[in-house]
């Protein structure tokens, strides 16, 4: 008996003893792949503008790719939903500036799940010889269908959008935001495939010399493409130049309030283009040859108003140029966000109507569904706006000018529709007032520095409150404006007529890229089942 006790309490003792706080590790350790997902998400975060901290992406993927590797699926889903999450609610947090955190918190949760699914993509092909390719191409798969869907997408947070001031920016010019998109996405992957095999090789276990030479090329391929695009990227003057004029007349007050007053917007914007009036008649500033008022710069519909119409006639007629003229439009009963080209001596001659309108903001997607939830959201967008149909360029005193109303510039179509339409340069009025002092201007802007590189275009950002500005055609701001101030931008800016090759591939690059995921999908998930037959037999 006595003997026997002994061994049973020996055993007890040689036993692995698990106490509170070993458990807690053990949880905490658990938990380890979540958080570091999220603040991957949070780092990727922090690369894009107002910050010029752009090469952050890489880690931030490279940390990416080191978590999914070799998990299955669902693991996968998971972690990439919680990247996404850390990624885009600091991202978007300016779309609840005004609204509450309902929306932003909803949006946020729906365009997440795309990134989940890109997780789960990545999770699967990383099993697969070159993986970094493979996966790189998953996420310009989930850019793409996040552009399209739901409610004709929204591309904001396009990788693309984090690099205006980057080493990869004149790939934009080689296969738009895409292929920019990727390859930063490929160099990121590539990092980690690298860091990965590295480890296994510190550890004494076999690295395959395929797989450091993706993981090498992975990173190295990228950058030295974004170097022999290099020569796509110019700020030369093709078709002469022309002088601009931007017009940031201000707003009485930020957010939503500002359209109660309709009437002083107008006059803050005709009020601002007479005091350049002023200087160019004092010889202070040049002459313009043609002036951009922002989007909503003139809220009271001028075809029917005869007292708006009159304002913006004495602003033409004392600047003796043409004014491209943001305006909301009520025709055949429909309600339109429309620029009017507005002569000095004709009044106006020209239209373009907004076709890529924003969901939630100018029209409601589900309106009983949404009213029944919460009737001050209907209140806020009472009526919808309607789209145009065609695509707006401008003969502004001899020169295309191809206007992208605001929200348009996220889309890539909308954009390169106006350059294949033969503008010269591209105008893109915005009305940034809702959401304050947001990083929503920032994040927009670099999206213009971005077009102006993809398209080989001079860009002009004329904003009611900030920030506007004037973009080379090689993306550098050469002018700007502060935010809730009354100012104006006048300069000479080159006119360009050629193509990139991105203007020329339009879509195609993207295609390509998607084809590319389904492939890597595609085998992965037939390595998986053969795999599985295998192990049964």
């Amino acid at each position: 008996m006595t003997a026997t006790a002994t061994s049973v309490g020996e055993s007890d003792r040689t036993q692995p003893q698990t106490t509170p706080a070993s458990r807690a590790v053990a949880r905490l350790l658990r938990l380890l792949p979540a958080v570091v997902a999220a603040l991957s998400g949070v780092l990727l975060y922090v690369s894009f503008p107002p910050r010029t901290l752009w090469w952050l992406a890489l880690p931030a993927f490279a940390a990416l790719g080191l978590l999914l590797h070799g998990r299955g699926w669902k693991a996968g889903l998971g972690l990439g939903y919680l990247f996404g999450l850390g990624f885009l609610l600091p991202l978007l947090v300016w779309t609840g500036v005004e609204v509450g955190p309902g929306p932003w918190l909803a949006l946020v949760a729906i365009e997440a799940l795309f990134v989940a699914a890109v997780g789960a993509g990545v999770a699967a092909v990383s099993k697969l010889p070159g993986w970094p390719v493979w996966a790189a191409a998953l996420w310009t798969a989930g850019e793409a269908a996040r552009a399209r869907a739901p409610f004709e997408g929204f591309p904001w947070g396009k990788i693309a959008f984090g690099q205006a001031d980057g080493v990869f920016l004149p790939l934009a010019a080689l296969g738009g935001t895409p292929v920019l998109g990727f390859a930063v996405v490929l160099c990121g992957f590539g990092l980690g495939e690298a860091v990965r095999l590295a480890v296994r090789a510190r550890r004494g276990d076999e690295v395959r010399r395929g797989a450091a030479a993706v993981a090498l090329l992975g990173m190295a391929v990228p950058v030295a493409a974004a170097v022999a695009a290099r020569p796509l990227v110019s700020d030369k003057a093709e078709d002469g130049t022309a002088t601009v004029a931007v017009i940031q007349g201000n707003v009485p007050r930020a957010g939503f309030g500002f359209n109660a007053q309709r009437r002083a917007v107008l006059d803050y914007h005709a009020r601002e283009t007479l005091r350049l009036a002023a200087d160019v008649k004092a010889g202070k500033a040049a002459r313009p040859d043609f002036v951009l008022w922002p989007e909503n710069s003139s809220d009271i519909d001028p075809f029917a108003n005869a007292d708006a119409r009159g304002i913006i006639d004495r602003a033409a007629k004392a600047i003796g140029a043409p004014i491209s003229v943001g305006g909301v439009v009520d025709r055949d009963g429909k309600l339109l966000n429309e620029q009017i080209l507005w002569d000095p001596d004709k009044g106006p001659v020209d239209t373009y109507d907004k076709r890529q309108i924003q969901p939630f903001g100018e029209y409601l997607p589900l309106r009983s569904l949404i009213g029944a939830i919460n009737e001050t959201w209907t209140s806020m967008v009472s009526r919808d706006f309607s789209r145009g149909t065609e695509p707006g360029v401008f003969t502004m005193a001899g020169t295309k000018v191809g206007l992208v109303t605001c929200y348009e510039a996220a889309f890539d179509w909308a954009v390169r529709s106006e350059v294949t339409d033969g503008a010269r340069m591209i105008s893109v009025p915005s009305n940034n007032a809702t959401f304050d002092r947001s990083e929503m201007t920032y994040q927009q802007l670099a999206m213009s520095r971005i077009r102006a590189v993809e398209h080989s275009r001079t860009v002009t950002v004329p904003v009611t409150s900030g920030v506007s500005a004037i973009i080379m055609p090689d993306g550098r701001i050469t002018q700007k404006t502060g935010m809730f101030v009354a100012d104006s931008l006048v300069q000479e800016v080159p006119l360009r007529s050629s193509e990139t090759p991105a203007t020329r591939l339009g879509i195609a690059p993207e295609i390509a890229l998607v084809l590319l995921a389904a492939g890597g999908v595609g085998w992965a998930v037939g390595a998986g089942v053969r795999g599985r037959r295998a192990r049964a037999v």
